[in-house]
């Protein structure tokens, strides 16, 4: 049987771990050809390349940080120079550091603003030149966005409302061209940012299904958005949390 993503070409950021992990294996099993970013985690990159290719698939992981943009567009350029062109992107990396008000340093704030937000613009705007009709931008946000709850996580807040705002524009910018823009806002989910276990108990139980998600259930949506099946939805936030804003 065709695989849904057959023939096409995906580009992830920060694709080595975690929640861009588990995207980068998804796509790969859906046909796609895929690129991922990261700014560490050579042996997971190599890995995870390796698991793809010994099935069949395509895959090619480019060191770029993406609090550098020109490095982050680089880097795109680079895998629609690999593949021959770019179908699918998925802008994933990001950094959660947390302060309060009174001791938050500004450095902190402008490396999360860069990595969570600039970066997003930066890779959207050198993916785009290289979509056709039918592209495909997911950005993986935050339920954040919505709801902080709780203290010390104001500045990763804004910028997680801050690119669900960005992407709804975006979607008007190139709606006329036939490509879809959404963002992806997950609730608390099992990845290597959330290491706390008393904070996690905490949380699920603030949860309506009791537990924390998992990555690859984020990861089988932005399967969803990045196939043909998700051809009208754009500027969407589609939150994934178990009930957690419920």
């Amino acid at each position: 049987m065709t695989k849904p993503l057959e023939g096409k070409v995906a580009i992830v950021t920060g694709g080595s771990r975690g929640i861009g992990a588990a995207i980068v294996r998804r796509l790969a099993m859906d046909g796609a050809s895929v690129a991922f970013t990261l700014a560490n985690s050579k042996e997971k990159a190599e890995a995870i390349t390796a698991e793809i290719e010994l099935k069949g698939g395509r895959a090619l992981a480019i060191q770029a940080d993406s609090a550098d943009a020109a490095a982050l567009q680089r880097a795109i350029d680079k895998a629609a120079d690999h593949f021959g062109s770019i179908d699918i992107l998925v802008n994933n990396a990001g950094i959660l550091l947390l302060n309060s008000l009174e001791t938050f340093p500004l450095e902190d704030f402008d490396r999360m603003f860069a990595v969570n937000v600039r970066a997003v613009f930066a890779g959207t705007q050198a993916a785009a030149k290289h979509m056709h009709e039918g592209g495909r931008i997911i950005t993986i946000g935050s339920v954040t966005a919505e709801r902080s709850g709780f203290p010390t996580s104001a500045v990763y807040s804004m910028t997680k409302g801050a690119v669900a705002a960005m992407m709804r524009g975006i979607a008007r910018d190139l709606g006329p061209r036939g490509i879809t823009v959404n963002t992806i806002q997950p609730g608390p989910t099992e990845t290597d940012m959330n290491t706390d276990p008393h904070a996690n108990e905490m949380l699920k139980g603030l949860i309506a299904l009791g537990r924390m998600g998992k990555d690859r259930e984020i990861a089988s949506l932005a399967a969803y958005l990045a196939s043909s099946e998700a051809s009208f939805i754009t500027g969407a936030s589609l939150t994934i949390d178990g009930g957690y804003l419920a």
